[in-house]
């Protein structure tokens, strides 16, 4: 009897803990990082995958915007699952209001700048996006950064959401709703 439960306790064992491995749609191949931040009163987490500049198979290095990233084309902006921003206060970004939840995060890059993507829809895998569930679209700001970046980054620093990758930084304001 004492080996049945014990069989019995190891199996359940490890299908609850192997459970998350089947629920996701592809194995990860990017390191994946927490960012909090706050900003006023707010607290902000962002949850992200980051890929590297370096083809994961080859090791080649990769052209990143344009190529890697197409411009005019949603973005997973990260890799694996979708980007998550969760935020405990209502935040504005760009200026534009957000209220307290959880959201997707998306980006939608051009030559001249980018948008991000904020849509209501949680906890799927970056491809799939659904441009019905989006709540705004927001402009970033597009420029230069002085040394290149080898693996995607967001940062939330003095109030700036910032995404630099490769050459390019995109970035917005952020801050608790008054």
């Amino acid at each position: 009897m004492k080996s049945l439960r014990s069989t019995l306790f190891v199996l359940t064992t490890l299908a609850l803990t192997g459970l998350p491995l089947l629920a996701q749609e592809k194995p990860r191949v990017s390191p994946h990082e927490t960012v909090n931040g706050t900003v006023g009163d707010a607290k902000i987490t962002i949850v992200y995958g980051r890929p590297y500049s370096k083809d994961p198979k080859s090791g080649e290095k990769r052209k990143i915007w344009g190529t890697l990233v197409p411009y005019d084309k949603v973005w997973r902006m990260g890799a694996d699952e979708a980007t998550l921003l969760t935020t405990d206060k209502d935040i504005t970004i760009g200026g534009t209001a957000i209220a307290a939840g959880k959201y997707s995060l998306y980006l939608w890059p051009t030559e001249a700048g980018a948008k991000l993507i904020v849509n209501k829809q949680t906890g799927q895998w970056g491809t799939k996006y659904d441009e019905k569930q989006d709540l705004v679209r927001i402009d970033l700001k597009k420029e230069a950064v002085t040394a290149p970046v080898d693996q995607f980054t967001i940062a939330i620093d003095k109030d700036v959401l910032k995404l630099t990758w490769e050459n390019t930084q995109y970035s917005a304001p952020i801050a608790a709703k008054k």
